[in-house]
């Protein structure tokens, strides 16, 4: 494989297939891996081989990154991982919601409450004011 040329702006995580973005989210927790690993990280793996075709495709797409060291290609992410969850999140407003986050905290909120702490409420709230003074 070459070292392929990254454009950034055409990085598109929200066009993935399932089988693509499963292994994306594995690359992601790890930050970069072989294939074996990647592998080992996932359930109900495919087989070695199409772990590693895929991580290909990743790579033609501009989604992963890879560099070889000792005869192994290790594989990591193109994007930092805060701008792959907001392009995430992004996707899911659209989709799921709308594109109403109030309709997505809700959810959220639905989902996680009991495990939320006091801390995580107050955390929340510090954050929405901070939004709405960014926003004036």
């Amino acid at each position: 494989m070459s070292e392929p040329i990254i454009n950034l702006a055409s990085v598109n995580l929200d066009r993935l297939a399932a089988r693509e973005r499963r292994i994306v989210e594995a690359v992601y927790r790890l930050e970069e891996a072989t294939v074996g690993e990647v592998l080992d990280a996932l359930d109900d793996a495919p087989s070695y081989s199409a772990v590693r075709a895929i991580l290909y495709t990743l790579v033609q797409k501009g989604v992963i990154d890879f560099r070889n060291v000792k005869n192994k290609y290790l594989y990591r992410p193109v994007l930092p991982k805060d701008s792959a969850q907001k392009s995430m999140i992004r996707n899911l407003l659209e989709n799921f919601f709308a594109g109403s986050p109030t309709k997505a905290v809700a959810a959220l909120l639905d989902v996680a409450c009991s495990e939320m702490i006091y801390a995580d409420y107050s955390e929340l709230k510090n954050l929405v004011e901070k939004a709405r003074k960014e926003n004036r």
